[in-house]
């Protein structure tokens, strides 16, 4: 039995991201009720090299809109990231599905032998079909901004578990 790249790329991402925001909104009570300042938990890191909550957010919808958009093969939107409090936060994951939501299955099915090319840090570039694209680029990179968004909050005491993750479904 084969899946479907659209049923494996836009419900998947949805998902997430809708728990993302509920978790965001965990976390701006938290802060609110423990009157924590909320750029706290904005800025904090696992360690001090590595990049911010704000900034995993970021990328984490980075990801879910570019996978989605390079799977269709239309232009990946561009997104300012300037976003700085739980709200705009959480206004960049609803801009996400709304994107997301524009998409239909027709334009993304069929699409495992597209030709994706990413860039890949600095003065370089992937070229990956785009089922592996997905699958072995695309997720994991969404998945590691989630969980170290998610490891954050926990890490600084916010009461979220396996099911605030995983979501709806």
């Amino acid at each position: 039995m084969t899946i479907s790249m659209y049923a494996a790329s836009v419900p998947v991402f949805k998902q997430i991201l809708g728990s993302l925001s509920d978790i965001l909104d965990k976390a701006e009570a938290h802060a609110a009720a423990k009157k924590i300042d909320p750029s706290a938990l904005l800025q904090a890191r696992l360690f001090p090299d590595m990049l911010p909550f704000t900034r995993q957010i970021m990328i984490a919808t980075d990801f879910a809109k570019g996978a989605c958009a390079r799977l269709a093969g239309i232009d990946v939107p561009k997104y300012d990231d300037t976003e700085q409090t739980f709200a705009e936060l959480k206004a960049r994951i609803v801009k996400t599905v709304a994107f997301i939501d524009t998409l239909t299955p027709a334009q993304i099915d069929g699409s495992e032998e597209r030709d994706i090319t990413v860039s890949a840090g600095p003065n370089t570039t992937r070229t990956f079909k785009a089922q592996p694209y997905l699958v072995h680029y695309a997720w994991p990179q969404f998945f590691f901004h989630v969980t170290t968004a998610y490891a954050i909050l926990r890490h600084n005491g916010i009461e979220i578990g396996k099911k605030d993750y995983i979501g709806r479904f």
